[in-house]
């Protein structure tokens, strides 16, 4: 495999303004800071500090409102049209651009929550949007021991690849002044794709990996690859048009080989007329898709859907939508049989009303939330376009049991649509980090939210003041915290000894509370920041 590094002709696009714990006032749950004005979000929102913001409502109406006890912040401006999002090994939140060509590092070397730089890790894509990482070792008998990474690229027309050694991969995440990304030209065809038409986002997932940041050491799985309609409703010529397709990938043709072996294209669902995200249950381990409905039959009707894709099943498109609903508009032929109740004719999971649509969806994980979300299934809502009154514009919770059955719904994150139906933002992916923070992409705004769970009383209680607690611990309060799989944070103001703390281990203390422990080098830093 080539690899090749260009000289990138731009500059890193640097996130100004502070390096304490958000860039700019949060919104926190039940009790939001401010409204966000017409125009959209990031203008506002500006760069200074907090003291800019308006500490009242506007005549906009209502803000982004979340349950009690979670934050939103923007952890990175300034990034093009966000859409799809993943990791690298280490965590490195990517997130892909197609309208620019390209896939981006958001890197947040401090960890206080803000992305300080924005590293362009490739360019020259056609429209990339899905995409994924994937590292393992490359053991041969003529160079030490080493770790290869795979860069798997769902572009317009192909899936496509790079292979790179897991240290320059890194480097190349990680650096500041010689600005280098992987170009168009290093990346081979794994799978070639219809193009053009109407949908041209393509999506990647992988059955096998139990984390998108995750490494595949020598395993084989199904890559499975969502494929819009050409049209908005017809009868494809192109069969893999509409459907998700599946390939197999050994990778175990290492760990003396840098090649995997690409097992041949197929059709494994159909019936899915644009069917954008992809996500794995978390316990079934079956493939969850949102589903975008046609247009052109009013405000109520297609349902948008949340489908579960099953091998060789039809999800209705083009002349069913919902419960096994006919279309009658497109398909005004006269059957003996119901045509939507044909043995593999399958109907929606959960149908979500027309025109939202439905987007990014990603499970909600024991770490780093309250009781009672773990399993739950979060979606995005792009919204609507086509509407005589807009509708989505938000991020929706659905309850389900253990198995993903529904069992209720409510708003999680909403106010992206201002009360004169402009739209302030348009929430795309949420991806769910190690920790259990959430990042939310919007590629009207051109920004990357963060949301974390602090506590139900966060605003309530006056945070405490960093200093030395018991138990030999130094309480940060504002730089952001990781304690047993729980996000803390307050918002107090940023002080510049919050950097002594980058390093150090932050834990459970011996008086229960979560801090950072103490070492010498710890309080030499603490007390030569102060002076």
């Amino acid at each position: 495999m080539r690899r090749t590094f260009v000289s990138a002709g731009v500059g890193l696009a640097f996130l100004a303004g502070i390096v304490g714990l958000f860039a700019w006032r949060e919104w926190r749950g039940a009790v939001p800071a401010l409204t966000p004005p017409a125009g959209d979000i990031a203008e506002r929102l500006g760069t200074g500090s907090k003291t800019e913001y308006p500490p009242v409502e506007t005549a906009l109406g209502s803000p982004l409102t979340l349950p009690q006890g979670f934050v939103i912040s923007i952890f990175a401006r300034d990034v093009g049209p966000a859409r799809a999002m993943g990791a690298d090994p280490r965590g490195t939140l990517l997130v892909s651009v197609p309208a620019e060509g390209k896939i981006k590092a958001l890197v947040d070397e401090d960890r206080d929550g803000t992305s300080e730089k924005t590293v362009i890790v490739a360019s020259g894509l056609n429209r990339p949007h899905g995409f994924a990482v994937y590292c393992h070792r490359l053991d041969n008998d003529l160079s030490e021991d080493k770790e290869l990474c795979r860069l798997l690229v769902a572009e317009e027309h192909r899936i496509s690849m790079t292979t790179i050694e897991r240290e320059d991969f890194q480097d190349l995440v990680g650096s500041a002044g010689d600005e280098t990304y992987i170009d168009g030209t290093a990346f081979e065809t794994l799978i070639d794709l219809p193009a053009g038409g109407r949908h041209t986002t393509r999506t990647i997932a992988f059955r096998g990996e139990k984390l998108p940041f995750e490494e595949v050491p020598g395993t084989t799985g199904t890559l499975f690859v969502s494929v819009g309609s050409a049209c908005d409703v017809c009868w494809e010529e192109d069969k893999r048009r509409g459907a998700i397709l599946a390939v197999d990938l050994d990778f175990t043709r290492g760990p003396k080989e840098a090649n995997m072996v690409v097992g041949e294209q197929r059709i494994f669902a159909s019936g899915l007329r644009n069917a954008v995200f992809m996500a794995f249950h978390p316990r079934t381990n079956k493939l969850w898709v949102t589903e975008m409905g046609r247009d052109n039959l009013g405000d109520a009707v297609p349902p948008d859907e949340i489908n579960i894709v099953e091998a060789g099943k039809f999800y209705g498109w083009p002349i069913c939508y919902g419960k096994n609903v006919l279309d009658t508009d497109f398909d005004k032929n006269i059957y003996i049989r119901h045509p939507c109740q044909e043995p593999g004719d399958t109907q929606s999971h959960i149908d979500i009303p027309a025109h939202s649509a439905p987007l990014g969806l990603a499970f909600v994980p024991e770490t780093g939330w309250p009781a009672g979300y773990a399993g739950d299934l979060l979606v995005a809502y792009h919204g609507s376009w086509n509407r005589s009154q807009p509708t989505g514009y938000k991020i929706v919770r659905y309850k389900l049991d253990p198995d993903g059955v529904y069992e209720g719904e409510e708003d999680f994150i909403s106010g992206w649509l201002a009360s004169d139906y402009r739209a302030l933002g348009r929430p795309v992916d949420i991806f769910m980090g190690r920790d259990g923070v959430t990042y939310i992409s919007d590629d009207k705004a051109n920004v990357v939210y963060r949301v974390a769970y602090v506590g139900a009383s966060n605003r309530e209680q006056k945070p405490e003041t960093p200093g030395p607690a018991a138990g030999g611990c130094v309480v940060t309060g504002c730089s952001g915290q990781v304690c047993a799989q729980q996000e803390t944070a307050t918002d107090c103001l940023y002080k510049e000894e919050y950097s002594c703390y980058k390093n150090a281990v932050c834990e459970r203390q011996a008086n229960g509370q979560c801090g950072w422990t103490s070492a010498k080098e710890l309080q030499e830093c603490v007390a030569g920041k102060r002076i």
